[in-house]
């Protein structure tokens, strides 16, 4: 009798799965559990980097699709559900946690008319390479003065290496948007960052 419920769990689709769990079944529960942990597991590391704390926000997003379980309604896939639940979990996370790092300024229009603005290695020694040192704090501070639509997507891509399609799925926008505030995001970063270093060259150049 059991594995005949396994068997016919395993066949039935997410949002019935969810009934079922609303009405009180806690297998119905598991078998999402089980169909999702895996995939959520390589969506998050993406964005983590760190098993540990993608252990940490798997637990968390399942322990709210239980709690919030009577606020599901079947007008959603359960899968967009699931996710926005754990993109919020993310972007929450990333906010806690959000350390600069650099990256490769790219603003491709197409796949074939990108460019790249390389800046230097973060493995250097700031000491030993003053450099460095400004071309951080200058993109520190450019990064932190973009407008929040943009600064998130550009450190979901560039600092996370997320792809557009796992973008889209955290941010709940469609690809095409993002594709599209990325390339303004890039664009305004890389005009805020030259003005940056123009001001930084004349002012070395008056004080000599």
């Amino acid at each position: 009798m059991l594995i005949q419920n396994k068997i016919r769990l395993s066949a039935t689709s997410d949002e019935q799965l969810m009934q079922l769990f609303q009405s009180g079944r806690e297998d119905a529960y598991t078998e999402l559990c089980n169909r999702y942990r895996n995939r959520l597991y390589h969506f998050m590391l993406r964005f983590t980097h760190n098993h540990e704390d993608t252990e940490d926000l798997i637990q968390e997003t399942f322990l709210r699709v239980y709690r919030s379980r009577n606020a599901y309604r079947e007008v959603a896939r359960f899968s967009t559900w699931l996710y926005t639940i754990a993109s919020n979990l993310m972007r929450t996370e990333f906010k806690k946690k959000s350390r600069m790092q650099t990256f490769s300024i790219s603003e491709p229009t197409t796949e074939e008319s990108g460019y790249v603005y390389d800046l230097p290695d973060p493995a250097l020694n700031p000491a030993e390479n003053t450099q460095t040192e400004l071309m951080l704090s200058l993109l520190r501070r450019a990064v932190s003065e973009l407008p929040e639509d943009y600064k998130l997507l550009i450190q979901l891509r560039e600092y996370r290496d997320l792809t557009y399609e796992e973008i889209s799925v955290a941010v709940n926008l469609p690809m095409g948007t993002v594709k599209s505030r990325l390339n303004r995001g890039r664009a305004k970063l890389q005009e805020t960052l030259s003005g940056m270093l123009k001001n930084e060259i004349e002012s070395v150049t008056f004080a000599a």
